[in-house]
């Protein structure tokens, strides 16, 4: 039977920052109401805060959270959720339930083989930005999923930000880009600061020049659609400063250490899946 969106049921095992998040999405943009969302955690206390902040309802039990939901989100650490997936109670075929994992690293197959049978399963790679709603989450169904499945994931994702379908082989690659990205890109904004106060610019002003700066390059390429080389064309004037400051950037290989950053990350995430 089919899950219908206007009654959809959703617990989450895990009350951590990405589920609080979630939690926050999905209320706010309308996917369920806090009447409708379950949480639980292996540290009470936590879930009783996201539940109290929320409006959710917190539950001793990630079994008791199963039989509620009709949409299990599994959000708790990789070396928690084959265990915790295990020891959730068997259920009846006709009642086989929706899993939604962002646990990094573990395949649609494990999670399959772990839930043997309790749920459809759909793997994504959400992103921190989701806490502002504006996160960027990649996804991959599983065998057995059906469209309306991956139109959830798409509404509950999507409700804290972008969310795109993908091949589960490319959720590695999501993982080492926009998972692991934000890191990336505090660190060139924590750069620029610094620049600017080695140039005699206060340490506040700098960091929110340098952070508005990037927010404000981010905008353009996503509202105009434009590539971003066609925009920094557009900044670089012959002879002026902008190539001045290109021309650094090429000689100390920052395009390179991007690149290196997001296949590492990548080949770690897969190392973590096996």
């Amino acid at each position: 039977m089919g899950i219908s969106l206007r009654v959809m049921k959703i617990g989450f095992i895990g009350s951590g920052k990405m589920a609080t998040a979630l939690v926050q999405g999905v209320i706010k943009s309308g996917v369920c109401s806090a009447a409708e969302i379950t949480v639980s955690d292996a540290i009470p206390s936590v879930a009783a805060s996201l539940a109290a902040s929320s409006g959710a309802t917190a539950v001793a039990s990630n079994a008791e959270l199963a039989a509620r939901a009709e949409v299990v989100v599994l959000a708790v650490k990789p070396q928690d959720a084959i265990a915790a997936l295990e020891a959730l109670p068997k259920r009846e075929a006709s009642e086989c339930g929706l899993l939604l994992s962002i646990v990094a690293g573990l395949t649609i197959a494990r999670l399959e083989q772990a839930a043997a049978g309790k749920f459809r399963v759909i793997r994504a790679m959400p992103n921190t930005p989701a806490l502002i709603l504006q996160g960027a989450s990649g996804f991959a169904t599983g065998p057995g999923t059906t469209a309306e499945d991956a139109d959830i994931a798409k509404r509950v994702f999507g409700s804290v930000g972008v969310a795109v379908q993908v091949k589960e082989s490319l959720l590695d690659a999501v993982t080492g880009l926009s998972g692991s990205g934000p890191a990336y890109i505090y660190t060139i904004i924590e750069a620029l600061a610094d620049g600017g106060v080695l140039m005699g610019l206060p340490r506040e002003l700098a960091l929110q020049l340098s952070a508005q700066t990037v927010a404000g390059a981010a905008g353009m390429v996503l509202q105009t659609g434009t590539h971003p080389a066609t925009l920094r064309d557009q900044v670089t004037s012959p002879g002026g400063t902008t190539i001045a400051g290109l021309e650094q950037l090429e000689a100390k290989g920052l395009r390179t250490a991007l690149i290196s950053a997001v296949r590492a990350a990548t080949a770690r995430a897969k190392e973590l899946g096996q």
